[in-house]
């Protein structure tokens, strides 16, 4: 069962006063991280667990420079700075001593690098921190285009009481490109809408295989099928080699002009200019996106004056609370199992990329 070794924040319970086992070795942990990222405050003050010692914050090479640091042989990295690609290779060139490394974030994109895929730690990172709130946003999306909220919103400000007719949802099908932690909690969330649900995966999925929130299944050979076949179709894949520009002009030609595109995966999984042809020519109805090729999207782009679009500045996540408890979940869940030599949760399949 694979779904044990990933965390869920619905469903995950807090096991770290549970860990009991020996403790069979040391984690000397490198944060490359800004030092006052108050959302690190959990690794920064502590306490850490039995057996685990920060020994430096820094977001660059120069940082950790110092013999001190050197005599430790650090074999922990915790990564949450949004500039760490380079100063990440460096590190770990460094300090061959490092055994493990991880992500602060679900996505990987802003440390992916050739020397991180070829290094022998393992990575893992938040994958389940940020998925409910995000399956969330995809429902509410969904009800914006349905329901009609710019002509609402527009009603009112003009005083204006015009009846017009809505749409369901229950019985329109959610097609979900990635279907990962983040696409199963928004399948969750449809399935109560009464909506059909269809998901595409990297991993050849067996026939015998069944999830109890998505109604079929497809590879990435079906990716235009399934966009033939969905109402809303919710973009959740994480951002690598093979899913940059995956939805270009020629597969969005393949929608309904009654679809609506969901991204809270990454910006450039979407070819934009290809999206805002399709927007403005009837290609399809509307978009919501969390995600842009280019953040923060610049001024000059026709995306902010589109009527049928939504936009959110990538923050559909961004609880009070989101960053802290991705901290905490390395602290309190995986440094404990570190420590003590046992499997740790979220492993990354670094020849995937996620």
């Amino acid at each position: 069962d694979t779904t044990s070794i990933y965390w869920n924040r619905e469903t995950g319970k807090p096991s770290g006063a549970s860990h009991s086992g020996p403790i069979v070795q040391e984690a000397r942990i490198l944060a490359l991280c800004d030092p006052n990222d108050a959302y690190n405050e959990p690794l920064y003050t502590g306490p850490l667990p039995d057996g685990a010692k920060l020994l430096k914050v820094g977001t660059s090479l120069t940082d950790f420079d110092e013999s001190s640091i050197i005599e430790q042989n650090p074999n922990v990295i915790f990564v949450s700075h949004p500039n760490a690609r380079d100063p990440l290779v460096q590190l770990l060139d460094k300090f061959p001593s490092v055994e493990w490394i991880h992500t602060r974030s679900a996505g990987l994109d802003f440390i992916a690098s050739d020397g991180l895929f070829q290094s022998s730690a393992q990575l893992t990172n938040a994958k389940g921190m940020f998925s409910s709130t995000l399956a969330e946003y995809c429902m509410m999306a969904c009800s914006y285009f349905a329901k009609d909220l710019p002509r609402l919103m527009h009603q009112k400000k003009e005083g204006n009481w015009n009846q017009y007719p809505v749409l369901e949802l229950r019985g329109a099908t959610l097609g979900i490109v990635g279907y990962g932690d983040i696409g199963r909690a928004s399948a969750k969330l449809a399935k109560a809408y009464g909506m059909r649900v269809l998901g595409l995966k990297r991993s050849v999925v067996a026939p015998s295989f069944s999830d109890p929130y998505c109604d079929q299944f497809y590879g990435m050979e079906g990716l235009k099928d399934l966009m033939a076949k969905s109402d809303y179709i919710l973009i959740s894949t994480p951002l690598t080699e093979q899913t940059r520009g995956m939805i270009s002009a020629e597969v969005l030609s393949q929608c309904q002009p009654s679809a609506v595109i969901i991204n809270v995966g990454r910006g450039p999984i979407i070819d934009e200019e290809a999206l805002i042809d399709a927007l403005k020519n009837g290609t399809i109805k509307g978009a919501g996106l969390d995600v842009m090729t280019v953040e923060p999207l610049p001024k000059e782009s026709p995306l902010w004056k589109m009527d049928n679009v939504l936009l959110s500045p990538h923050n559909m996540d961004m609880t009070d609370t989101f960053m802290k408890e991705s901290t905490e979940f390395f602290v309190r869940e995986n440094l404990p199992r570190f420590v003590r030599g046992e499997r740790l949760l979220n492993p990354v399949d670094k020849s995937a990329g996620y």
